[in-house]
């Protein structure tokens, strides 16, 4: 293990399902998280009746539970339809935080920090958080589109005012595989740090951003790009694995 390396402790999802627990604890353990038993019956009405309840009453019902189910809820808050919801005692919401319709919100392995979406965040539809060992935080007016996916071993903040388009992958983990035996899923995780993105960056359509990246304030990410390590301040990069193109400056006219 390098000194960028750290082992994650992680419970296989196996074991988690199948523990010799009861069926019930097992659900409110993976499902709703350490609430009491009357959060429990709110995030059970949420779930059964009101997720994917249509039109403006389910756009007003959402938003009315919402201050009873997550950890806290800012102004003007829209939920679409559909949204999955795990653990939400540790859910955090800034004011005009708008959510498309099915997006999946897991705050199981998030701690204390959890999942937080500041002021202004925008998430479109169909997006994954995962807090699966890490937190995961958007600051102020981060605009992500349609399929994306946050995965976080070792934490993940995207910084504000960024725009991160559709299809793009960002977190996880790496499988340790030096031997041939046993199967690679039981030779363990590690991860080479949290991953940054800075302020006012542009990361391109299906992008790649993997574990330890710090990528700088103002960077664009081209399309398709693969980032493997860390990108400085106002740099454009693109490839597979990312490269430096050129920097970016001050342009009276122009693009």
């Amino acid at each position: 293990m390098t000194a960028k390396e750290s082992q994650v402790d992680k419970t296989p999802l196996a074991e988690q399902l199948h523990s010799g627990e009861s069926s019930f604890a097992r659900y409110k353990k993976k499902a709703a998280g350490d609430i009491s038993f009357p959060g429990l019956l709110i995030y059970e009405f949420y779930v059964l009746l009101c997720a994917n309840l249509g039109g403006a009453l389910g756009y007003v019902v959402r938003k009315t539970l919402a201050r009873f189910l997550f950890r806290s809820v800012g102004r003007g808050l829209i939920l679409g339809r559909g949204l999955i919801v795990r653990h939400p005692g540790r859910i955090d919401f800034g004011d005009n935080v708008a959510i498309d319709d099915y997006v999946f919100l897991d705050a199981g392995g998030s701690g204390d920090i959890g999942v937080q979406l500041h002021d202004g965040v925008i998430m479109s539809r169909n997006c994954v958080i995962q807090g699966k060992t890490g937190y995961v935080v958007f600051e102020e007016r981060v605009d992500v589109g349609c399929n994306c996916v946050f995965s976080s071993v070792a934490g993940i903040t995207i910084g504000a005012s960024t725009i991160i388009a559709g299809n793009c992958y960002i977190g996880g983990g790496r499988y340790r595989h030096n031997r041939l035996e046993p199967a690679i899923m039981d030779q363990g995780v590690y991860s080479r740090g949290e991953i940054v993105v800075g302020e006012k960056s542009w990361i391109g359509a299906g992008a790649v951003i993997l574990d330890g990246v710090k990528i700088g304030r103002g960077v664009i990410v081209g399309a398709g790009s693969v980032v493997t390590r860390d990108i400085p301040d106002y740099a454009v990069v693109a490839g597979v694995p990312a490269k430096l193109l050129h920097m970016r400056e001050n342009k009276e006219n122009g693009r």
